[in-house]
C-alpha cells in the first residue's frame, strides 16, 4: 500500500495518535492504541506494525526531549542504554518473521500481571531515586529493546516497572528514563522496517504530528502528577494490555 487514506480517516488516526502519545508518555501502552486502530482502517497487520513504529517514534521521541529538558533523565545512564536498546531493537526486528507472535501473547500476559503485581506490593512512591544500579539498567536497555523491535506491547511499562523495582528509580524517573530507551527501540525498529519499504509515511507523518503533540502533554501530565499518578496510570494501562492481548488470543 503506498497511498495513504481519505482526509477523514486520517484526521481520526492523527486523533488517535495524539491519545496515544499522551498515554504512553506516561505509562507506556500508546501501541494499545495505535496499532488496532491502523489494522482497522484496513491496513495489513505487517505494515500496520511497521506504520505503527513510523509514527510511534515521534511521541517518544518528544518525550524523551521534554523529560530531559525537565532534568529527570539520568544523562549518564542514557549514554549506554541508548545504544543498547538501539541495538536490541534491531536484532529483534531482524528477528520478527522467524517466531510466530501468536506464541508470545500468553507469556506476555503473566509478565504483564507480575509488573502490575510488583507496582502494588513495593508502592514505590518515593520521589528520590536510590543507588544506581548500571549492570541491571543496561540488560533491560538491550532485552527489552529486542522485545520492542519484535512484538512491542508494553514495552514502556515493562521499562518503567524494571527501572523502579530493579534499579531503584523514582517512578517519574523511571518513566523518563524508559523513554530513552523507547525512543532508541522505536528509531532501530523504524530503521529496520522502513530499509524494507514496509513504513506507508503517507498515514505515519500525519500521526507522527498527534504523537508529537500528545507525548509533550502526557510528559507534562507525568511531571506534575507525580508517583502516584504515574502510578495508577500504569496499573491501569498494564490491565488495558492484558484485556487486548487475551482479546487477540480468543480472536485468532
Amino acid at each position: 500500500m503506498s497511498g495513504g487514506f481519505d482526509p477523514l480517516t486520517t484526521g481520526l488516526l492523527v486523533v488517535v495518535a495524539l491519545l496515544a502519545g499522551t498515554v504512553d508518555a506516561i505509562g507506556g501502552g500508546g501501541g494499545l492504541i495505535t496499532l488496532p486502530a491502523l489494522t482497522i482502517a484496513g491496513l495489513p497487520l505487517d505494515i500496520a506494525l511497521a506504520t505503527n513504529k513510523g509514527q510511534s517514534v515521534w511521541g517518544s521521541g518528544a518525550a524523551t526531549l521534554a523529560f530531559w529538558r525537565a532534568g529527570r533523565v539520568d544523562t549518564k545512564q542514557a549514554r549506554f542504554t541508548f545504544p543498547l536498546a538501539l541495538v536490541g531493537a534491531a536484532i529483534g526486528a531482524t528477528a520478527l518473521m522467524s517466531v510466530p507472535k501468536e506464541v508470545l501473547r500468553p507469556i506476555v500476559m503473566v509478565l504483564l500481571l507480575a509488573a502490575a503485581a510488583l507496582l502494588l506490593v513495593k508502592k514505590p512512591d518515593r520521589e528520590d531515586n536510590g543507588p544506581s544500579k548500571p549492570a541491571i539498567a543496561a540488560v533491560l536497555a538491550l532485552l527489552l529493546g529486542a522485545y520492542d523491535g519484535f512484538f512491542g506491547p508494553g514495552t514502556g511499562t515493562f521499562l518503567i516497572v524494571g527501572f523502579v523495582t530493579l534499579c531503584n528509580r523514582s517512578l517519574v524517573s523511571a518513566t523518563a528514563d524508559a523513554k530513552v530507551v523507547n525512543f532508541a527501540s522505536n528509531l532501530a525498529s523504524l530503521a529496520m522496517f522502513a530499509r524494507a519499504g514496509s513504513v506507508v509515511w503517507a498515514i505515519a507523518l500525519p500521526m507522527a504530528a498527534g504523537q508529537l503533540v500528545g507525548g509533550v502533554i502526557g510528559t507534562r501530565l507525568a511531571l506534575r502528577g507525580g508517583a502516584r499518578f504515574v502510578r495508577l496510570a500504569v496499573i491501569v494501562i498494564t490491565c488495558a494490555l492484558v484485556v487486548r492481548l487475551a482479546v487477540q488470543i480468543v480472536t485468532t
